[in-house]
């Protein structure tokens, strides 16, 4: 699990500064949230500062949330003690700094992002669009308002990613490098091993007598953590869904002749065109190329003919084919029949002569065969409108200072809690439950909230359905008591113990083994019944096509030297592997050019990661950074006690 984590969080993805912001952020939104924006209330710690900038504890513990959110899109089982176990804390931190810090360099250097750029960055986000998939301003101001934000916090944001982008595509782009440095890399890929691996499993040593309460007692002590529950939070919410307003949406007669009416040409007659376009660059070409056309030659013989080829406009209405060519050149060949040569029409482009395949006539539609798209249509407008009526009724009545209560009976809710659910939103006694999908952002905004806040509205579906969403209670992390947890314990306590046993089994044959006795004889000297050692042939090309998929003991025998044997504990307490290397073959990609050029390609993108990490460690520098370790350690414990425990 926290080869997983180190993995994600030191990939040029988890590492390196988000050149696709927009996709970022855009995501962000859908989860509920957005990285990268000032903290919403007081920050009681500094855990950094960047040139005059402070970094607050609220902001890297939100980032850190929202960092272990989207591990688990990957992994499922990821909690927050893996990831701050696995440096996540600080590696989130060290990617916050250097962005703010590729921020101030930037404007140190006279770089500015025009605001325009950033509006058009704005307009392109999904969850800023309306059903049109348009910019929607009200859409815009509800969602952001949703969480806390503010434009100016998001415009900030996206131009600090943007300054972030221009400055390290540059060094990341730099990739070049000869063959003969890619050569020995390549040989390397190619280099074979070969050994033996044993496993000393746990179950096979002696088990030992029970633990005594003493023994208990004293391990429940120093394990303490891992039978902490993580603070739990019941939450109050009441849903509003847009079938709710499904009454209110129905269109009526009076609406569907109104629409009808208004939709003016869209149900009228119309005639679509298959048009064959050359397009040439001189008018007496052009005027020879529309003559040899209309004699009878077919439009792509004269096309080749004259070194060029026809292009095809298919089954397209006048608009769409103005679209593609010019309002000129649509109106000609609409005003000509099938099989009509059109032209020369002059463009930008050069001088056109077309010839119209076919002519389709498409027949209007009646208010009646109409009727379905638009009362569909309608019913989604009207919809839209009335759930956005009521939940500005709420916003209203929570600005002016209502509670959930007053806000859920004014608006005739129904009011739900959850169990007492951790920010994952599952319940610790409920272990084989999982979280509802549906709640997910409400769970969200109720571990954003602090006691005493007002409630809050929050999307939950793309319709415009949302919820209400109020905090009833924390209930902060604690250990479960070790009566509750005694079996628990008492099998992790002899699991431990067996493991130790099994290292010490492994150990000696270890001693053995580097002394120069066979594996497969130390092992049957050690007494255990354990399977025979397993011979291993591998090289490093097919470890890397595993994708970091490498079984560890494999992954060890590729960093030992021959004639050697090293330990390495399996998973999960199961025992200890022994590692047995024998020989080593060396490669050589001499006559490999696809290795090579493969090599050289892999490399050019370390390379360019490795310039981009310089040249942010060189902006750090140059703006100035400190970071507060107190402060950092304790953020590192907040988070700890927000997921993951032992039940």
């Amino acid at each position: 699990m926290l080869a997983f984590v180190r993995r994600f969080l030191h990939s040029t993805l988890g590492k390196g500064i988000a050149l696709a912001f927009l996709v970022v952020i855009a995501l962000a939104f859908a989860a509920g949230d957005i990285s990268g924006l000032r903290p919403g209330g007081a920050s009681s710690d500094v855990v950094a500062k960047v040139g005059g900038h402070k970094v607050h504890d609220t902001e890297v513990t939100k980032q850190v949330q929202q960092e272990l959110e989207g591990a688990r899109q990957r992994n499922p089982n990821l909690d927050m003690p893996q990831l701050i176990a696995a440096g996540g804390v600080e590696n989130i931190l060290e990617r916050l700094v250097t962005s703010i810090a590729l921020e101030k360099f930037a404007n140190k250097v006279g770089m500015a992002v025009n605001n325009k750029l950033v509006d058009g960055q704005i307009a392109s986000i999904p969850a800023f669009q309306g059903f049109d998939g348009k910019f929607d301003q009200a859409t815009f101001e509800r969602a952001i308002a949703q969480r806390g934000m503010t434009p100016a916090g998001l415009r900030e944001a996206i131009g600090r990613d943007m300054l972030a982008q221009w400055l390290v595509s540059p060094t990341v782009g730099a990739t070049q490098l000869p063959e003969q440095i890619a050569l020995p890399y390549a040989s390397l890929m190619l280099e074979k091993r070969a050994g033996q691996i044993v496993l000393i499993p746990s179950a096979a040593v002696p088990q030992g007598n029970p633990p005594t309460d003493a023994e208990l007692t004293a391990f429940y002590a120093k394990n303490r953590a891992r039978y902490t529950v993580p603070e739990r939070r019941v939450i109050r919410y009441a849903l509003v869904r847009a079938d709710s307003v499904a009454a209110q949406a129905a269109p009526t007669e009076a609406e569907i002749a109104q629409a009808y009416r208004a939709a003016g040409s869209r149900f009228a007659a119309t005639e679509r065109r298959t048009v064959r376009q050359v397009v040439l660059a001189d008018q007496n070409a052009a005027n020879q190329l529309a003559a040899k056309v209309k004699g009878g030659t077919a439009i792509d013989a004269a096309a080749r003919a004259a070194g060029l080829e026809a292009a095809s406009f298919s089954d397209l209405d006048k608009a769409a084919l103005g679209a593609q060519t010019s309002q000129a050149i649509a109106a000609a060949a609409f005003a000509a029949g099938e099989g009509a040569v059109v032209g020369p029409v002059r463009s930008p482009l050069g001088w056109h002569v077309l010839r119209v395949e076919k002519v389709s006539k498409v027949a209007g539609k009646t208010l009646e065969q109409a009727r379905p798209e638009l009362v569909a249509e309608l019913s989604r407008s009207k919809a839209a409108g009335a759930i956005n009526a009521v939940q500005e009724r709420i916003d209203g009545a929570i600005n002016d200072g209502a509670t959930f209560e007053e806000v859920v009976s004014e608006a005739k809710l129904s009011p739900q809690s959850t169990a007492p659910v951790t920010s994952a939103g599952t319940n610790p006694d409920q272990p084989n439950t999982p979280a509802d999908p549906a709640l997910a952002r409400v769970i969200e905004a109720g571990f954003g909230a602090e006691q005493g806040d007002a409630p809050q509205i929050v999307q939950i579906e793309e319709d415009g359905s949302f919820a209400v969403v109020g905090l009833d209670r924390v209930l902060p992390a604690a250990p479960r008591p070790l009566a509750q947890v005694r079996e628990t314990v008492q099998k992790a306590f002899v699991a431990e113990r067996a493991q130790q046993e099994a290292r010490k089994t492994a150990a000696a044959i270890l001693a053995k083994v580097n002394g120069g006795t066979p594996l497969a004889q130390a092992v049957a000297a050690s007494g255990l019944k354990v399977p025979a050692p397993t011979p291993l042939t591998a090289t490093r090309a097919q470890l890397a096509a595993q994708q970091g998929n490498v079984p560890p003991p494999v992954e060890l025998m590729f960093a030992m030297a021959p004639k050697k044997a090293r330990l390495i504990a399996a998973p999960g307490n199961g025992g200890w592997f022994v590692v047995y290397l024998d020989s080593i073959t060396p490669g050589d990609a001499s006559g490999d050019k696809r290795a090579v050029a493969s090599t050289r390609g892999g490399l050019g993108q370390v390379v360019g990661q490795e310039y981009a990490e310089q040249f942010a460690e060189a902006v750090r520098r140059n703006v100035g950074v400190t970071k507060n370790d107190a402060a950092v350690a304790r953020v590192r414990s907040t988070l700890a006690g927000q997921g993951g425990a032992t039940n």
